[in-house]
């Protein structure tokens, strides 16, 4: 049997390690930020319904524009936005290649800020772009003083602003995402894909779209909507950005199930996103208790928490898994994320960490 290595793979990929969450069975899944709440029953049989009705023409090629959901999503995101301004594709991170392949490539580069979405360098090596990595300011915060430095200084195609960033939750200012725009001549692409968990009053990178074409702003159904098994990610831009994806999108790449799927959830949009203000009190609740147990937490807008003061992260890792719980070991130095969960998921690992000892789990 042949490895790696012994194949002819592009040079930029030898030595690269795929995208690699564990996935375990546990009871408590609290690693990869999805939507720990099921969707409605009545919703759920509502989707059903659609994609029985979608199956009876599976036969021939979807809608290869899908213009009934981009309808609905630019009903959904509102700010005035047309049909004309979304795109959609299998998941926030097919949207993302969709830019890079359209706008990155082989002597081009995109900038980013890590720690920040693991799957931006992936993305940006598996279209052969140059992945340059940027600083983050104390707390790991953007400013626009910081985003200008590293785009003069490294001149890049593309810049990703991860907004709230993953696995931080910090929130990036619309003062850092427009400096960010005037900078270059690039492409800027906001990855907002927990931007529903952000807190009432914080202004969604949306409301920059008028007037900036080169601004792109990437969202997923996958964690608001609880449907990170459907694939569904999407893009609000000026219609000249569509155009250009339209060049290296596959043939009907959005199937009719995913399409009929994806219609019926957001006609349900209320239903759906009644959950999003219990997980907004759960990440609440982690804020709160986390440093009562001895760990510092990063303040969050999203869906999970960053927390520090872990003494060997990957200890605590395997006593939270004999436990059945699972988390995420970032590789952060005495770091750790969990995903807010439901009530009972949240106690169930508040009630591990201190029956482990909290903070003073590890410590020599």
């Amino acid at each position: 049997m042949a490895s790696l290595a012994d194949l002819p793979i592009r040079d930029n990929l030898k030595g690269l390690s795929p995208y690699g969450a564990p996935q375990k069975e546990v009871r408590y899944a609290l690693n990869v930020n999805e939507n720990t709440h099921p969707i409605p029953e009545p919703v759920a049989h509502d989707i059903v319904e659609a994609l029985a009705s979608a199956l009876l023409t599976i036969n021939r090629y979807p809608d290869r524009e899908f213009t009934t959901l981009r309808e609905r999503l630019a009903a959904y995101v509102g700010h005035d936005l047309t049909a004309d301004n979304m795109w959609a594709a299998n998941g926030s991170n097919e949207i993302l290649q969709q830019i890079l392949q359209a706008f990155g490539g082989p002597g081009r580069s995109v900038l980013g800020f890590p720690p920040t979405y693991s799957m931006h360098s992936i993305i940006a090596a598996g279209t052969d772009t140059e992945w340059v990595a940027g600083e983050r300011a104390a707390g790991y915060e953007l400013t626009p003083e910081l985003v200008t430095e590293w785009i003069e200084k490294t001149n890049p195609d593309v810049v990703f602003l991860c907004a709230p960033n993953n696995p931080t939750g910090t929130p990036v200012s619309l003062e850092t995402i427009a400096a960010a725009y005037d900078a270059t001549d690039g492409i800027v692409v906001v990855d907002e894909a927990y931007a529903e968990f952000a807190p009432e009053g914080q202004l969604s990178a949306l409301s920059l779209l008028d007037g900036r074409e080169r601004l792109i702003v990437s969202r997923t159904m996958s964690k608001a909507f609880a449907f990170a098994g459907a694939r569904v990610g999407y893009l609000a831009a000026d219609p000249a950005v569509t155009d250009a994806l339209r060049l290296v999108r596959l043939p009907y790449h959005l199937s009719a199930l995913t399409q009929a799927a994806a219609i019926a959830a957001l006609d349900h949009t209320a239903e759906m996103l009644a959950m999003v203000d219990d997980i907004r009190r759960q990440r609440d609740r982690l804020l709160e208790e986390l440093p009562q147990l001895g760990f510092t937490v990063w303040p969050s807008s999203a869906n999970f928490v960053l927390f520090g003061g872990v003494h060997q992260p990957h200890a605590l890792f395997e006593a939270l898994l004999e436990r059945d719980i699972l988390i995420r070991d970032l590789g952060i130095p005495h770091h750790m994320r969990v995903t807010a969960g439901t009530e009972a998921e949240t106690t169930a690992f508040l009630a591990a960490l201190e029956q482990l000892g909290g903070a003073s789990f590890g410590a020599e």
